[in-house]
């Protein structure tokens, strides 16, 4: 591991990119205890102190762990999907907001990465998973439902049929499309849409998971997402009328 002094770059964040990567090539495996901060100055020709800033910046991203102790340390850490779903939240809601994404372009996406779990789904759903998207379509066709919660319970029914794969990968991968993606999209489309309707589309894809059918599921999908994207055109249409 090396750090290049002539960098402009902060020799902290150097350390930690240094770190980081011999942790991601497999250079430092699960639970390999770091060498200490005296260690790790000297092999870096830098103070302690930004060696300790270096492993804060690792601690904070959840790639290292430490222990107190006489075997105490700095050690690897193992970053499981389930932890890392926030990160990916957070960066394509920074993604979908920083850049020109639209509407159309981000359901689309949306869509076909939840299509691909239909399948799976189908076929590896628990009893819970279908309990957990009977539950929200049930709770989304009471009246009384505010906009707020409807479309929690609209991220909850997804999240639940995505997870439903049984693949911790496709989850992953999926976090920021159910959980930022469609929240985005629910703020768009949520005073336009059809509850009805919705629920409806919700029930069917919740029966096709029951059935074990995964093509009637992406079926029941590309239906919802049809009329996502012409509840948006009718929203973006009345706006453009407004400005007129």
């Amino acid at each position: 591991m090396k750090i290049d002094p002539s960098n402009p770059a902060d020799l902290s964040a150097q350390i930690a990119k240094a770190i980081r990567d011999a942790i991601i090539s497999g250079a430092l495996p699960v639970d390999e205890r770091l060498p200490s901060e005296a260690e790790l100055a000297e092999q870096f020709d830098v103070s302690r102190p930004t060696v300790r800033e270096a492993l804060k910046r690792l601690a904070a991203q959840s790639l290292i762990r430490t222990q107190r102790g006489a075997t105490g340390g700095a050690f690897v850490n193992r970053l499981r999907f389930e932890e890392a779903y926030g990160q990916q939240i957070t960066t394509s809601t920074l993604l979908l907001s920083m850049n020109d994404v639209s509407f159309a372009t981000a359901c689309e996406a949306r869509y076909a990465l939840e299509r691909a779990c239909a399948p799976y789904s189908a076929q590896r759903r628990t009893a819970d998973h279908l309990a957990t998207m009977r539950a929200e379509a049930h709770r989304q066709a009471q009246p009384g439902l505010t906009d707020e919660a409807f479309c929690a319970s609209d991220v909850a029914f997804h999240r639940a049929l995505v997870d439903a794969a049984g693949n911790p990968v496709l989850s992953y991968q999926l976090a920021g499309a159910v959980e930022a993606m469609q929240p985005l999209m629910n703020m768009i489309t949520f005073g336009a849409r059809d509850r009805e309707k919705i629920v409806a589309l919700h029930t069917q894809i919740a029966d096709a998971i029951a059935a074990s059918d995964g093509q009637a599921t992406a079926t029941a999908l590309t239906a919802l997402e049809e009329e996502t994207q012409n509840l948006a055109q009718s929203v973006f249409a009345a706006r453009a009328e407004k400005t007129k």
